[in-house]
């Protein structure tokens, strides 16, 4: 990629660049003085990060100061047809201003950026359609609001990205749903198509990917994970089941909790007869998660259990029926999520089986996962210290621990690697940890890694939430591919 340099800019839009950062001032005087100046060139001569550098040019580009030969288009006045495009009020930061730019190039769509920073003029007469029905980080397209805007707005909590059935359940570490709808379009994951996310977590990359139309497979160790994610995509299937037996899962977990206590597992007898009645896979599931998530309440804030299962029973079937209403609203032909208890260092898929993997990988060497969740797994009849000796990053102490995470990591991207197809693309979410006070770099050791099997990395995009703001760096989301 060649930069050029267009122009100087205005003591105001200079004021403006401060803000952002002092790194953006840098990259525009070394731009000023070559005239012209390829990326590898700028990252040398400022020694800063690809990632980096991606960052600050999307600034100075957007405020006209720079131009690329990426995805710069001159409109002229014999242009047939101009559409804008508004991104939705809650972008803010730079690195979702990248994948915004991404999403538009994966569908081949040419554009310019106005001064506002929020404004998109696109040209080359997209597919407005098919763009209204897939994009993430915009609001409209041609006057017309996107299906995503309009998805979003069914929402029964108070944090913009806990819409539909994402919220359900207080997983930490949890995926931005909205980078996941825009890696899917990134990856150009078609309709009927297969993504893979073998560390499925609390469900994101499922339910995006159903609610596009794309299948997943969503693997993880964890019974819990793999319960949360199979309630948020499969409940849909049995709502009016579910909302036959409200009443006696009240009344079963009120006469389980009569005495007001944290123990989970005296919290078992009637309301465990009351799960064991249910023939129905699904309703069983969504009753057995709407416990846990009383008793998480509980244990963290510690809220009365009882009013807590009453409230978030009523929540967990209202976004169910928001899931249901939406989905016809809209017209949508929902993906199928397959949700297995497995290993990511042994898939249990067939080779060159998905085309697309997204993922973020655990956070077990500076995040305990299951000492976070001890109260759910505890209610769960689940066996801690089996646990421990199954989980990435939990074995292990000071450098054994981080030789073993390493090792188990080694393994999961090779199984990454062989269910790929050839030529398709991987996200992997990930960021440096911090042991013991030691900085481990997992984003280096990751690239290393995946390169030796075969992959290319193609994008490192950093997470660096200093956009309008602040200024902090969280982690990096590399996009590789599999070329052999």
């Amino acid at each position: 990629m060649k930069i050029l340099y267009v122009r100087e800019p205005t003591e105001e839009e200079m004021a403006k660049t401060l803000k952002w950062s002092v790194t953006t001032e840098k990259i525009l005087q070394v731009v000023k003085s070559k005239g012209s100046i390829t990326n590898t060139e700028l990252q040398q001569a400022t020694g800063y990060q690809p990632g980096t550098i991606y960052a600050q040019v999307s600034i100075l580009r957007r405020m006209g100061l720079v131009e690329d030969d990426r995805s710069i288009v001159k409109l002229t006045s014999e242009t047939s047809q101009t559409i804008k495009a508004d991104l939705i009020e809650n972008v803010q930061f730079i690195y979702e201003l990248a994948l915004a730019e991404l999403e538009l190039e994966a569908f081949e769509v040419k554009f310019t950026v106005a001064n506002n920073l929020r404004e998109f003029v696109l040209s080359s007469s997209p597919n407005i359609d098919k763009l209204i029905r897939r994009l993430a980080y915009f609001k409209t397209v041609g006057g017309r609001v996107t299906d995503y805007y309009r998805l979003t707005r069914y929402n029964r909590t108070s944090s913009v990205n806990q819409y539909l059935t994402h919220w359900i359940y207080p997983y930490k570490g949890k995926f931005h749903p909205q980078m996941i709808r825009a890696l899917l379009n990134i990856l150009a994951l078609r309709e009927d198509e297969v993504v893979l996310d073998p560390f499925i977590g609390s469900g994101t990359t499922a339910v995006e990917a159903q609610l596009l139309g794309i299948n997943c497979v969503g693997i993880d160790i964890s019974p819990l994970c793999v319960l949360q994610s199979k309630v948020k995509t499969e409940s849909i299937k049995a709502i009016e089941d579910i909302k036959k037996l409200r009443e006696d899962a009240v009344h079963s977990f009120s006469s389980s909790n009569r005495v007001n206590t944290l123990l989970a597992d005296q919290a078992t007898k009637s309301y465990g007869k009351f799960l064991n009645s249910i023939n129905n896979e699904y309703v069983k599931n969504f009753y057995e998660m709407a416990k846990l998530v009383a008793i998480s309440d509980n244990a963290r804030r510690g809220r009365d259990i009882m009013q807590s299962f009453v409230k978030n029973l009523d929540l967990m079937i209202a976004s169910v029926e928001d899931y249901v209403a939406v989905s016809r609203e809209l017209n949508l032909k929902l993906g199928v999520a397959d949700i297995r208890q497995g290993d990511s260092r042994n898939l249990q898929l067939k080779d060159e089986s998905v085309q697309g993997i997204i993922t973020s990988p655990p956070y077990s060497i500076a995040l305990d996962y299951i000492a976070n969740d001890v109260h759910a797994f505890s209610a769960m009849g689940c066996d801690l210290d089996k646990m421990r000796d199954e989980f990435i990053g939990v074995r292990g102490k000071g450098d054994v621990k981080i030789k073993l995470y390493n090792e188990d990591m080694v393994k999961s991207f090779a199984e990454m690697h062989r269910v790929l197809e050839k030529g398709r693309h991987c996200a992997i979410i990930i960021g440096d940890a911090t042991y013991q006070g030691t900085k481990v770099k997992t984003i280096n050791f990751t690239i290393e890694q995946c390169e030796k099997l075969g992959f290319t990395l193609i994008k490192n995009i950093n997470k660096i939430i200093y956009g309008l703001y602040n200024v902090m760096q969280a982690d990096n989301t590399l996009i590789f591919c599999k070329d052999r």
